[in-house]
């Protein structure tokens, strides 16, 4: 016959599994409405500073400058947003998203050095705008379900992009980065919270 089995110690090990099973189920809730309208407002004085440029490089920069502002209100604002709702950003849903969301991101930084070496400036916003709304769509997965419909709103702003003239480019970033950003951000901070 067999050892005798621990009763409390298996009770604790039921008890670890139940909690780890609920905690990697729920939703990542830190998600910034706020800051998703300050991300839209810089993506429309990006939209604006970046029609003014008269060479494409100077475009590129002015639309990188606005990318790498929004990174850092953006992380300020899910940071502020996690700790007044007392959320960990080390718990399994934000770590889901995070893995979920960063991908996509970091390819499109390396599609832009390449394409940037290449003068294949007028295909930039397609590629801008497909993989943030992949990046929305993966990691909003684990959120509210309001972020993958945004993502998938501005997913079909890329698409547009890829088949509309590249003159359009600077307007369908503005659009999609600037308009559905603060749009969804209103109805994320009303109805999600801030």
């Amino acid at each position: 016959m067999g050892a005798p089995v621990d009763l409390g110690a298996r009770a604790a090990d039921n008890l670890r599994y139940i909690r780890e099973t609920i905690e990697s189920a729920r939703t990542f809730t830190a998600v910034p409405g706020w800051g998703g309208v300050g991300l839209g407002v810089i993506a429309l004085v990006a939209s604006v500073a970046a029609s003014r440029q008269t060479e494409p490089r100077g475009w590129m920069m002015v639309w990188l400058g606005a990318a790498a502002l929004g990174a850092l209100i953006g992380l300020a604002a899910v940071a502020r947003k996690a700790r007044r709702l007392s959320a960990s950003l080390s718990a399994a849903p934000a770590r889901k998203f995070a893995l979920n969301f960063a991908p996509p991101i970091l390819a499109g930084a390396l599609i832009t050095v390449v394409l940037a070496r290449n003068g294949m400036y007028g295909v930039m916003p397609a590629v801008w705008l497909l993989l943030y709304g992949v990046a929305i769509v993966t990691g909003g997965a684990f959120s509210v379900p309001c972020v993958p419909v945004m993502g998938f709103c501005i997913l079909g702003f890329g698409v547009g992009a890829a088949f509309v003239p590249a003159e359009y480019g600077n307007l369908l970033l503005g659009t999609g980065f600037g308009v559905i950003q603060i749009g969804f951000g209103v109805w994320i901070a009303v109805r999600h919270g801030g």
